[in-house]
């Protein structure tokens, strides 16, 4: 049976109040009246991943409910077995662009740029990676800016982002530093994953200004003192020092995820009202 996009996002209003109701005191209430800064809306996106549940199986649907959450914007982590020309129109109809998408470099790269152009996607970003050794990491260091130097010269810029195990040494050699020494900046840009910078013990502050001008966009998701993985503005992670601090490097997307939500669309509403809404 196809959703409804009208009770999706009724269901999605009344659950998001109350878990706003039920949280006072973090930091959604602490920063609301901080500051004059504001996040611009066509700068909030959201990872389709985090939707994948409900995307398999109403694709028009999901756009739909997203388009009338507010959403201009979208990450994309493949097209749900559509074709990139069925998946563009379909984004179309919902006034909805895709300025950037997840792919895996190990994949074929011709392909993936011919899909990104009829995507109209701007930013192509590797999403995760795991090795046990410092060799292997080096050796998939330089597949990446390799692929990055393939990527500018087909028009588009190549990211790598982050989990909390590329923070934790290999070998006495941190994979983070293996990336961000081994890549040029003109061929590998950064999508700093908060939650998982947050727990894996980094400041994402200080990752930004030790990468400056390289970090194009956050993924924001935020986590309980106890490290668990709740929707933005529900949890104890200070979104809105670490957006006002690193203002000036003009991140480009601020996009919305959960790995995991209980319910996708509350995840999505709750995430992009919470984003719109913030002052810092």
């Amino acid at each position: 049976m196809a959703l409804s996009r009208r009770s999706m996002l009724l269901g999605a209003a009344a659950a998001g109040v109350g878990a706003a109701a039920a949280l006072p005191g973090t930091a959604a209430a602490s920063e609301a009246s901080r500051g004059r800064l504001r996040i611009l809306r066509d700068k909030i996106s959201i990872q389709l991943y985090t939707l994948r549940s409900i995307l398999e199986k109403d694709l028009e649907g999901t756009l739909s409910a997203l388009a009338d959450i507010g959403y201009r914007r979208v990450e994309l982590a493949g097209t749900y077995g559509r074709s990139a020309t069925e998946f563009k129109s379909l984004l179309d109809k919902n006034h909805i662009k895709a300025p950037s998408t997840h792919i895996n470099i190990g994949d074929d790269l011709n392909q993936i740029i011919a899909n990104a152009k009829i995507l109209r996607n701007e930013k192509l970003v590797h999403p995760y990676s795991v090795y046990n050794t410092a060799a292997e990491w080096k050796a998939f260091v330089a597949r990446l800016e390799a692929a990055g130097k393939v990527a500018r010269k087909a028009g588009f810029t190549l990211g790598y982002h982050n989990h909390d195990h590329e923070f934790r040494p290999v070998e006495g050699q941190r994979p983070w530093d293996l990336i961000v020494r081994g890549t040029t900046r003109k061929n590998v840009h950064l999508q700093i994953d908060l939650f998982w910078a947050v727990h894996g013990g980094e400041d994402p502050v200080r990752l930004v200004y030790e990468n400056y001008g390289r970090v194009l966009h956050y993924h924001v998701k935020d986590r309980t003192a106890d490290g668990q993985m709740v929707d933005p503005g529900t949890g104890v992670i200070d979104f809105g020092s670490i957006f006002r601090r690193t203002w000036h490097e003009g991140i480009e997307q601020y996009i919305v995820e959960h790995d995991n939500p209980v319910d996708p669309l509350v995840t999505a509403k709750t995430g992009f009202d919470y984003l719109a809404n913030l002052r810092f």
